[in-house]
């Protein structure tokens, strides 16, 4: 049905195919096609404009028009989709910017790591993407997940990371320091609010800058309105578990 409501409008003049807006799009209505951002569907689009920061040639914007009403349920199954296409599709060439990085992709855990490495370890990665910024609250691989939301210096720090931590839990990396807490806590939100979550484990370092991951969890919950089991550990700058505790509901 159409009706008239904000919607995004992309100038193809301007863009220039970075890619930078695809991740900020939670639900994936914007997709780089033949060099150029594209709105897939304008039911996929919320008009609320999420991506509008992240174009650097400013082809991006809002405007009020007459299109398809926004609809969650196709949102859904799009995402779905997606994840799907991106598990079964072959290796796709780079974007302008970089690396596919914002492909959903869910291995699932028989195929986490199809052979182990020289060391005769094996992954225990079961999804893509990893980072906070470019996960959609919305990814089928969330859903009643074990949350995992690490900072991202705990794998370089912890040498049991994949055989210890990571089984069984579909991880989130993030820097507390670095990036905008803000931001977090609104993803994190949604997230709660979205995937029914089943329990979260935060590991971080010993260093105070990596305390504001628990507290980004915390707020959202809070915000959300959702009581979520909530463990963190702590690993020690020489890779050693320093301790780990429940985190008050």
């Amino acid at each position: 049905m159409k009706i008239k409501r904000k919607i995004i409008d992309i100038d193809p003049e301007l863009c220039d195919g970075c890619g930078q807006c695809v991740p900020s799009c939670a639900e994936g209505a914007i997709q780089i096609v033949d060099g150029k951002a594209r709105l897939v569907a304008e039911k996929y689009c919320d008009g609320l404009g999420a991506c509008l920061g992240e174009c650097p040639t400013g082809a991006l914007k809002i405007t009020e028009r007459e299109s398809e009403d926004f609809d969650p349920a196709a949102v859904e199954e799009h995402l779905q989709a997606l994840g799907q296409q991106a598990h079964h599709a072959a290796p796709q060439p780079p974007l302008a910017c970089g690396c596919p990085s914002t492909q959903l992709q869910c291995f699932g855990p028989a195929a986490a790591a199809p052979s182990p490495g020289p060391a005769g370890l094996a992954s225990s990665l079961t999804h893509w993407p990893v980072k906070i910024r470019l996960v959609p609250p919305t990814a089928p691989f969330l859903k009643g997940a074990d949350l995992l939301v690490t900072a991202d210096c705990v794998p370089f720090s912890y040498p049991n990371f994949h055989a210890d931590l990571l089984p069984g839990k579909v991880v989130l990396i993030g820097c507390p320091k670095f990036d905008d807490i803000r931001e977090y806590i609104d993803k994190f939100t949604q997230i709660f609010q979205a995937a029914d979550i089943n329990s979260v484990t935060t590991v971080i370092m010993e260093v105070p800058c990596c305390s504001g991951l628990g507290y980004i969890v915390d707020q959202a919950m809070a915000a959300a309105g959702k009581k979520i089991p909530h463990e963190q550990i702590v690993i020690g700058t020489r890779g050693q578990v320093l301790h780990r505790e429940p985190q008050a509901a």
